[in-house]
């Protein structure tokens, strides 16, 4: 594995930006404790930002250069000061699955971004509807659409970001294992073709279950000889925005102000929010702590129920992924203040893969935030030693599976 920092920043739980970078000791020349709250929350707007576009997917410096675009009337001293300036329409985003429940969303939402200049859209069937659809909205990117197989060069070539929601959704009664044979086989056979295409590609997958998918697609990347674990991603935002939207609600809190780590996995108890480590600072009694943990984990279903089998979370899936796809495409374009939840290859436990909140870069991921399991609640250490085993069978499955079909192939061949 290609080496990584893991970046500390302290395990104590501070209410401002203050009295963080008072109290934490420097950490090298290179490290701003003010920088890092300012980034941890992703693509959250700084609370600071004072148009109604704050509460949006799309983050501060995102928002504003979508704003420039839209209103170039503006005089430049009526747009304020930015430290990060991102170039407009510098990257292509290739969606696999984009005419899917999340697909279909998720590629608006992306192409809401001036950080992308083209926007690939494959799928087995119906995208090519889907294309049209989204080209004549008016923001930058080039939309196109590719069909089947045989336009999968067309589609990944000189890609940047590659995102794979493709998959058959929950119904309900059914587990996350239950999707796995049929999901598998669909992440094996995309991601072969993004070693194929574009290796060097930020790789995000979304199809479930994420716990066995993400080493599914490592041991493809393997197999290939292209594997780099700092671009490979589980995306789990949806757990973070789940959690800061609960926690809000809960505690009647300002939305854009609350952010929460969720660590562990994407499954049921192997979905972990650090409540004790909330920002700001809040106080949950024990009966707070557990419903919020179990609403947390058990979000999901609780979509899939209300849907009563017409669907599963393709809407807030959709939001949680573009927040992450643009988080990535801020560190491709040099911000140096992105940080996100991610389920990655990872140190920080006995467990190969591991979701934690890890900084990101030009070249993937540059650390690991190793104080988010520093000086756990008693509740937060008992349950993150419980989700270990379930955690590990979810990550052999998914090795496994991909060994036996290697196997499988090498054999008949």
């Amino acid at each position: 594995m290609a080496a990584m920092t893991t970046l500390s920043v302290g395990s104590g739980s501070y209410s401002t930006q203050t009295s963080l970078a008072k109290q934490h000791k420097p950490l090298g020349s290179s490290f701003n404790a003010s920088k890092f709250v300012n980034g941890f929350t992703g693509l959250k707007a700084i609370s600071s930002f004072e148009t109604e576009s704050e509460a949006s997917f799309l983050g501060k410096t995102s928002t504003r250069a979508l704003q420039a675009l839209c209103l170039p009337k503006l005089e430049p001293k009526q747009m304020s000061a930015n430290p990060f300036q991102p170039r407009a329409s510098t990257f292509k985003v290739a969606v696999l699955g984009a005419a899917g429940g999340i697909g279909q969303p998720l590629a608006l939402l992306i192409k809401m971004s001036p950080l992308v200049s083209s926007l690939h859209l494959y799928d087995i069937a119906n995208v090519k509807g889907v294309a049209t659809d989204l080209s004549h909205c008016n923001t930058p990117s080039q939309v196109l659409d590719f069909t089947g197989p045989s336009e999968f060069s067309n589609c990944l070539k000189s890609v940047d970001l590659v995102v794979i929601p493709a998959g058959v959704p929950r119904k309900p009664g059914m587990t996350r294992d239950d999707l796995f044979n049929i999901n598998a086989n669909i992440v094996k056979t995309l991601v072969e073709a993004v070693a194929d295409h574009c290796p060097d590609a930020f790789i995000h997958i979304i199809s479930n279950p994420v716990n066995s998918t993400v080493p599914i697609a490592a041991e493809v990347l393997k197999q290939k000889g292209v594997y780099n674990p700092k671009k490979l991603f589980g995306v789990t935002t949806l757990d973070v925005v789940r959690a800061n939207t609960f926690v809000a609600q809960k505690k009647n809190l300002k939305l854009i102000d609350v952010d929460v780590p969720v660590i562990g996995g994407h499954a049921g108890i192997t979905i972990l929010p650090l409540l004790s480590k909330t920002r700001p600072s809040v106080v949950f009694t024990d009966e707070e702590v557990q419903e919020l943990t179990v609403r947390i984990q058990n979000a999901g279903t609780e979509v899939v129920d209300a849907k009563a089998g017409a669907g599963s979370a393709t809407l807030s899936m959709a939001y949680a992924a573009a927040r992450f796809v643009e988080s990535s495409l801020r560190a491709l374009d040099g911000d140096d203040d992105v940080y996100e939840c991610s389920f990655v290859q990872s140190e920080l436990t006995d467990l190969p893969f591991f979701s934690s909140r890890v900084k990101l870069g030009k070249k993937g991921v540059e650390a690991f935030i190793s104080s988010d399991l520093e000086g756990l609640t008693e509740f937060e250490a008992k349950a993150l030693d419980a989700l270990k085993p379930e955690l590990k069978a979810s990550i052999d499955k998914g090795v496994s599976f991909a060994q036996k079909q290697a196997a499988t192939a090498a054999a008949s061949n």
